[in-house]
């Protein structure tokens, strides 16, 4: 078998406290933005850790050059893959997102390489997604999810109010 290569990210994601505060101080240190803030995502099918589970989570995500930038609030109450590196006041890097072509082999592949499954989900519209735990090996977890076309919209949508933004409105609410 080859080598698995996952390509570059297309996302680096931090935990953060408060979404919508961290989201304009990113903009105000970082020039990142605008941010769009999503409040408690509706998931289903949720494993953590190959166990039935919960992740509420609030996210704002902004353009930050060439690659997206979220800013993950866990709401969480019980084990969370956010949870198991940040307590609730404390901010980090979190993970890269990659876009793979076939979710479940690119999950196996990581497993075999000593990379575990810490969670499974979807998304209310059908979009799973995966979080890989590469924290020994690269200090994050890995997100994967396969390009839809609904997923690609959400990067263009996010990377195009980014095109010549001013720096004004850089919180907004989907």
């Amino acid at each position: 078998m080859e080598p698995f290569v996952l390509g570059p990210p297309v996302q680096i994601a931090y935990a953060v406290p408060d979404a919508c505060a961290a989201a304009a101080a990113w903009a105000a240190a970082c020039g990142a933005g605008p941010f769009f803030v999503r409040e408690h995502i509706p998931l289903v099918d949720v494993q953590v850790r190959g166990r039935p589970g919960t992740f509420d989570h609030s996210s704002a995500y902004g353009q930050w050059g060439s690659v997206m930038v979220e800013l993950v609030q866990d709401h969480t109450v019980g084990p969370s893959p956010v949870r198991e590196r940040f307590a609730p006041d404390e901010s980090g890097l979190h993970h890269l997102a990659f876009l793979v072509d076939d979710l479940d082999d690119a999950t196996a592949r990581l497993g075999a390489a000593g990379h575990p499954l810490a969670m499974s989900a979807g998304t209310a519209s059908g979009m799973r997604f995966h979080f890989v735990d590469a924290v020994a090996t690269h200090g994050h977890m890995f997100e994967l999810y396969e390009p839809t076309p609904q997923l690609r919209g959400f990067y263009a949508m996010v990377a195009g109010a980014a095109d010549g933004w001013d720096g004004s409105d850089p919180v907004r609410m989907l």
